[in-house]
């Protein structure tokens, strides 16, 4: 089949490389002018499949409140006259019940343990240099209460066959030597060795060099406006190209993988699309000190944020913003990484080298990305990953190039249209 795929992050480039591995011709349409420019441009490099959890939870709306007000939370939610907003919303809080988290988790983990495999199997063959580090994720606490309720959380996360190792201060320190300076401030943590980071953005781009070399044709600087339909499926695609002029695209199958703007595109066909964008900001600092600065990936409870060495750069990640579309910059949100980064490692990084970045996660209610079929036949959707992109975007591609080639996919995972 001709296959059109919109959108060139990590999920539009790994469904394409899938997708030719398979026999398929495909094409791939990006506004941007080039793949990997938005989301999947700058995040916090983790690979984490055993940090694969939900933001639902029993305990998140509590914490939402609390949060509602500060300008610095991790979680903020900036109330729109939107009811994309609000129906999100109420989403929601229906998946903060107790009785929905366990199934939730098993899909996520599922998928990420499937993807990380895939990814690996996929540098293995291909030979791509992304800074990637298998050094596994460290999470670290301050406070004691938050300790404790993260040992429960990992006995959960054990339960469904994830390795989340409980550690003591003095292990966290031993783990991370970096750290070491800060040994009186840390209780706990807990260790992921199986965990992995790398730099998104040049594997990705480098995926797609390899998809062009196989065959598979790009489109960027190309917006697509409408999707046309005819006798109940997909007839074109309506875009605008590089020359400002309408066109048309046509294939047999059609995947939206346009990250939090993929329900602008499917809505207007009454296709369900519950993903609402969750801005999150990352940090770029050069390393001046290499034995100052973390080799491997940490995260910050008390701040949620993560740190990932990516060659001679440290990347600091994190914070949510449920608060619509716009990509700008919050200062007091820059200024709070840059200080607590300039806490952990004063000396090892260049804080006058910074490079701030924001991206618009696409995120479901559930955190359960939305892949399958709709119910047009020819419409497939590859979105809503949320934080975990990076984490499942190699085995999303999977996944869907098996669907639309009519396999039944590896993983136990609630696909759409199945």
């Amino acid at each position: 089949m001709k296959v059109a795929i919109f959108g060139s992050g990590i999920i539009g480039v790994a469904s394409a490389w899938w997708l030719k591995q398979a026999g398929h011709d495909v094409v791939v349409v990006d506004r941007c002018s080039g793949p990997a420019r938005e989301t999947s441009l700058a995040n916090g490099a983790q690979i984490s499949v055993s940090y694969a959890e939900p933001w639902a939870n029993p305990q998140a709306p509590l914490k939402l409140l609390k949060w509602m007000f500060r300008d610095d939370s991790p979680l903020l939610f900036r109330p729109q006259l939107d009811w994309r907003q609000w129906m999100w919303g109420l989403a929601f809080l229906r998946e903060c019940l107790p009785s929905r988290l366990a199934p939730n988790i098993r899909a996520m983990v599922r998928l990420a343990e499937y993807s990380r495999s895939t990814l690996q199997g996929m540098r293995r063959e291909l030979g791509i240099e992304y800074n990637h580090l298998e050094r596994g994720i460290l999470n670290f606490y301050r406070d004691p209460e938050e300790f404790e309720g993260s040992q429960r959380a990992a006995g959960l996360m054990r339960d469904f066959g994830v390795e989340r190792r409980i550690v003591s201060a003095d292990e966290v320190v031993a783990i991370e030597p970096a750290l070491a300076p800060h040994r009186a401030q840390i209780v706990g943590g807990d260790y992921t060795p199986e965990d992995e980071t790398g730099d998104i953005h040049l594997f990705t781009v480098e995926l797609a060099r390899r998809c062009e070399a196989a065959g598979v044709q790009f489109r960027f600087d190309t917006q697509v406006t409408r999707l046309l339909t005819a006798g109940g499926q997909i007839e074109a695609a309506e875009i605008i190209g590089s020359d400002g002029l309408y066109g048309q695209i046509k294939a047999d199958a059609y995947v939206a993988a346009m990250g939090s703007h993929t329900p602008h595109l499917v809505r207007p066909l009454g296709v369900p699309c519950n993903v609402y964008p969750a801005k999150g900001y990352s940090a770029t600092f050069p390393v001046r000190d290499p034995q100052g600065a973390p080799m491997v990936s940490l995260t910050d409870s008390s701040y949620k944020v993560v740190f990932s060495r990516l060659g001679d750069r440290l990347r600091m990640a994190g914070t949510a913003e449920l608060a619509g579309y716009g990509r700008g910059l919050n200062t007091t949100r820059c200024e709070a990484m840059t200080k607590l980064a300039r806490e952990l490692f004063p000396d090892a990084l260049d804080f006058e080298n910074v490079s701030y970045w924001s991206g618009l996660r696409p995120s479901t209610p559930s955190n359960v990305p939305i892949i399958g079929r709709t119910r047009i036949p020819n419409l497939f959707l590859n979105t809503g990953h949320g934080t975990l992109g990076w984490t499942m975007g190699a085995g999303s591609g999977r996944v869907l190039a098996d669907l639309i080639s009519g396999r039944k996919p590896e993983p136990d995972f609630p696909f759409i249209g199945l």
